[in-house]
């Protein structure tokens, strides 16, 4: 059944934008299509598209000039769809006002599970529930922020109080990536010195305590120079 939410894509190359749009239009989404920085930025200021996927090295525009440009009037989630794999360009990606990235060549179903992972996030930002969640749950992995208590396979797992936060705020942005910058913000304050080290080291007893194997994650991914990613609620 069509789901009528609205996706622009916004590729100078043909034979990709088509990929991505047949892909998207048989998931029962209506794509909107642009070739030009210009032409997509005036559909994305026009049409209100639900997510724009935004391909970076356009002919006419900056990518980043896009992204500024939409941020400044609305919150539309952005999927930057990129080749530059760099560390420091997917930090800039994400620091631009990006919700997330994937870069070239990628899957269809890692497309899709992004894309409803920025549906996700907007339904929250618009507080399509105000009520505040619940809990997270993923595998066997569960967090209930009432009750502030984690449990691994039925286990319950201690954690610092440092720890916790990082796990909740990961939790609540699962699926998209939290830069480190953001993560040293979010428990440590503004004025906290931009050292990677202290969350390195929380990370490794955090991952000592709720994986398997933490050598292999399967809930919280490094995404190298970047930040973490934590594994989408219900997979």
């Amino acid at each position: 059944m069509e789901n009528k939410l609205k996706i622009l894509v916004i590729e100078d190359e043909k034979n990709i934008l088509n990929f991505i749009g047949k892909n998207l239009e048989l998931s029962g989404y209506r794509v909107l299509k642009a070739l030009t920085g210009e032409e997509g930025l005036l559909v994305a200021l026009s049409q209100n598209p639900d997510v724009i996927l935004l391909d970076l090295g356009l002919p006419d525009m900056d990518g980043y000039e896009i992204i500024r440009k939409v941020r400044e009037v609305k919150n539309t989630p952005i999927l930057v769809v990129s080749a530059r794999t760099t560390e420091q360009e997917k930090v800039k990606i994400l620091d631009a006002g990006a919700d997330d990235y994937i870069t070239k060549p990628f899957g269809t179903s890692e497309l899709q599970a992004r894309i409803r992972t920025c549906l996700r996030h907007l339904n929250q930002s618009n507080g399509e529930a105000s009520l505040p969640m619940a809990q997270y749950r993923s595998k066997d992995l569960v967090i209930d922020y009432e009750r502030r208590r984690i449990t691994v396979r039925g286990e319950e797992v201690h954690l610092t109080p440092v720890e916790y936060k990082m796990v909740c705020y990961l939790a609540k942005n699962a699926g998209k990536v939290v830069t480190y910058s953001s993560m040293l913000v979010e428990i440590w304050g503004p004025f906290v010195d931009d050292d990677n080290k202290i969350l390195r080291v929380n990370m490794a007893n955090i991952r000592r305590k709720i994986e398997q194997d933490p050598a292999q994650p399967q809930y919280i991914f490094t995404e190298l120079g970047v930040g973490y990613r934590m594994l989408e609620e219900g997979l």
